[in-house]
């Protein structure tokens, strides 16, 4: 059982979005708020978004765009009831929906090739890249537990309509792994990275990928985060403030 003493209640997308989330484990970053932002979802379309944690990629989609439905998946219980509250909490429990389960085993619990676009911020390390937090929910959602990047994306696009997009973020140094991991299965894929400052190599990309189709990689110019004051760049503002799409 949760405790209460364990959660705080915090504000994203300029404290648009209110969101609660374990005081000690996976709290917030900027990662999943830019991964929504990448998603090409329109109305009528479906998206699942994999890996919700408590739910800010779900939030920050919902938020930005309408007339489109959310399916998220967590596996660790504790953050699919901080999700389904969080739904609740901003008005979106009616186009949020999210379910407890394992990726590895979603091909039970939706129907394949079911959603228009899956979006998705993976484990970062796979066993033995990094040293493991004491912290186990942590733990659970930097560190991939069993199988691969491969497996994952694989099982990703399993989701995924033909046509349809798979949206990834991910460690920059990924980045070869990455596109390995999709070739067989998708192509034009969209490279958008994300550079800490105008002089610094990018720590996260963005990937969009399209299932099915046999199309060139495009590498974009990305988006720089942090002027020389070291505050966020308009550009990045627009995002993580004002619910904009990264359009590219």
């Amino acid at each position: 059982m949760r405790s209460e003493a364990g959660v705080t209640e915090d504000g994203i997308l300029g404290n648009r979005i209110r969101l609660r989330q374990p005081r000690d484990g996976e709290r917030a970053a900027i990662d999943p708020v830019f991964l929504a932002s990448a998603v090409p979802a329109s109305t009528g379309d479906t998206v699942i978004d994999v890996g919700s944690g408590s739910g800010v990629a779900s939030l920050c989609l919902a938020e930005r765009g309408q007339g489109f439905g959310i399916a998220a998946l967590e596996i660790q219980p504790d953050l699919v009831e901080l999700a389904r509250e969080n739904a609740a909490l901003n008005g979106y429990g009616d186009r949020i929906t999210v379910y407890p389960g394992d990726l590895m085993q979603a091909r039970y619990s939706f129907p394949t090739s079911s959603f228009d676009h899956v979006m998705t911020n993976p484990p970062y390390f796979e066993p033995g890249e990094s040293s493991p937090s004491p912290n186990e929910a942590r733990r659970m959602a930097h560190v991939q537990n069993g199988g691969g990047l491969a497996d994952w994306i694989e099982a990703c696009l399993g989701l995924v309509r033909d046509g349809g997009t798979l949206t990834v973020i991910h460690r920059a140094e990924r980045l070869g792994a990455l596109l390995g991991a999709l070739e067989p299965l998708a192509g034009e894929a969209s490279i958008f990275p994300l550079w800490p400052g105008s002089v610094k190599p990018a720590r996260r990309v963005i990937v969009r990928a399209r299932k099915g189709i046999r199309a060139p990689s495009v590498l974009h110019p990305g988006l720089v985060l942090h002027g020389p004051d070291g505050g966020y760049t308009v550009e990045a503002e627009q995002i993580l403030r004002h619910a904009q799409p990264l359009v590219f």
